[in-house]
Order: structure tokens, then sequence, then C-alpha cells
């Protein structure tokens, strides 16, 4: 029996680790049955994602740093050359400068960190969208990237990550209405905390675990398995009508208006 992505072609841009969301979307996506190909972005990273795509079957690993124009073409250059068409690309991609993610927002925030979080954490998803679309003509393509709750409200030490991420969920619904007409899909996973490799940079993280655990409608966090199995199914042909749409994948924990009070 073919799974939900078989025949697809897929980019995954943002793999670092086994610890990433990124992994977790990269097995469901191979299990799924579709073909991936994969970027590292400098040579430090390069045999970890050479390991994470061999474990996923994919010969396809290409240089990406995604603050330089050039190598976003020559990433679909490659990808035309050995696939000549694309189904999907997940963004996996979200950088601030780690001092800009330390006490309050207001003291840490700097023009340059600014600047660096929009273009590293946002607008690299325009410009893998550039990159993709000439490739995904005539395919019913599909384009993923990650969000946080962050995005909509203020959390203790996300800072300047907050405001990229709400630009990043303004450019998914612009995305989605530009390119709708091509039947490209454009969709963003507000995932909740996980145990990451990125997570590691966010100041008292584990009192964030800790906190989702006892409030969340589910009373329990998420895994990177349950965001994989969830972006499978927006980047297959089951949510072909869905786009535009930053589906939250957290238990429950963006519904609450607060925490329930204590008897």
């Amino acid at each position: 029996m073919n799974g939900l992505m078989h025949g697809k072609k897929v980019l995954i841009v943002g793999v670092a680790s086994p610890r990433s969301i990124a992994w977790g979307i990269a097995k469901a996506m191979h299990r799924e049955g579709a073909e991936l190909a994969f970027t590292y972005q400098n040579e430090k990273l390069k045999s970890r994602v050479d390991k994470i795509a061999e474990e996923c079957g994919s010969s396809i690993v290409l240089p990406c740093d995604v603050a330089s124009d050039a190598q976003i073409d020559a990433v679909f250059s490659a990808i035309k050359q050995q696939w000549g068409v694309l189904d999907g690309v997940v963004h996996a991609v979200g950088f601030a400068p780690r001092e800009q993610l330390e006490g309050n927002f207001v003291d840490a925030v700097t023009r340059e960190g600014f600047a660096i979080a929009h273009d590293i954490s946002a607008y690299s998803f325009a410009a893998l969208a550039k990159g993709a679309r000439p490739l995904m003509q005539g395919r019913n393509g599909a384009l993923l990237t990650l969000s946080y709750l962050g995005s909509v409200r203020a959390m203790p030490s996300y800072n300047v990550m907050g405001l990229a991420k709400a630009s990043l969920e303004a450019c998914t619904r612009y995305l989605a209405q530009s390119l709708g007409p091509e039947n490209i899909r454009v969709n963003a996973i507000s995932a909740g905390p996980i145990k990451t490799l990125a997570a590691a940079g966010i100041a008292r993280f584990r009192s964030m675990l800790d906190n989702v655990s006892r409030v969340a409608p589910l009373r329990r966090t998420i895994s990177a398995d349950e965001v994989g199995n969830v972006a499978a199914f927006l980047c297959s042909d089951y949510a072909s009508a869905i786009t535009g749409e930053i589906v939250n994948v957290d238990a429950g924990y963006n519904i609450l208006g607060m925490p329930e009070l204590e008897e």
C-alpha cells in the first residue's frame, strides 16, 4: 500500500540534527513514500546531514546558507538537474544571535539582531519559494514552514524571534495568496516546545516544557514525530484544499487564556 506522499519529491532545508523537528518531518515523509533531498548550512554540519539523508535513502545533500541568494539558486539548479521537478519544500530555518534571546526584549534588541532574525527566519522562506516555483508548475506543490506561539503572544526570552516568526506567518499568508493560482499551497506548523538542539539556546526552556505539561489540555508536551505526521499530511494531496494556514500542533496549549487556577 502506498503512503500519503508516494511519488512526491521534497526538499528539506534546515535539518541539522536527529534532535530536530526537521528530522521528525523527514522521517514521516520518508515513511509515507516521499523522495527526499537535504541541505546543510556549512561544512561542519555536512557529515551529520549526510547520515540523516542516508537513513532516508537519499543521495542528494546540497550546501545552502539561506543568507546567500547564490547558494539558494545553486540548490534549485541542482534539483532541476537531478529531479527536473519538485513537489514540496520544508523550511525549517530560524536564527537570532544568542544575546537577542536573553533577558528583557527592549534591553536585548538591536538593529543588527532584528535584521538578522528577520532575514534568516522569515525572508528565507520567500527566497526558497522563488527558487522552487518554476519546478512546481503543474505539480500541486506544497511549501511548509515552522513557527511558534511566540509569534502572536509574548513569551519569556523569545524576544526578537517572536517578531521574526510573526513576519514568517505573514509571509506564509502572502505566499499562499500569490502562489495559489498556480496550485502551489503554503502552510505553517506552529509547534509546541520540543527539546531540540535549537531550543537549547532559549533561556529557562525546561521551565517552559514543565509549564506546558502542567496546563495544556492534553497535559503533555509533543514530539517531533507528531509534528512530522502533520507535516506529511499538509504536503500530501490529502490536504489539497488547505493553504495559508498556521496549524497548531501543541497539545492544545494555544487555546488557553490562562492556566487553570489553584484551588
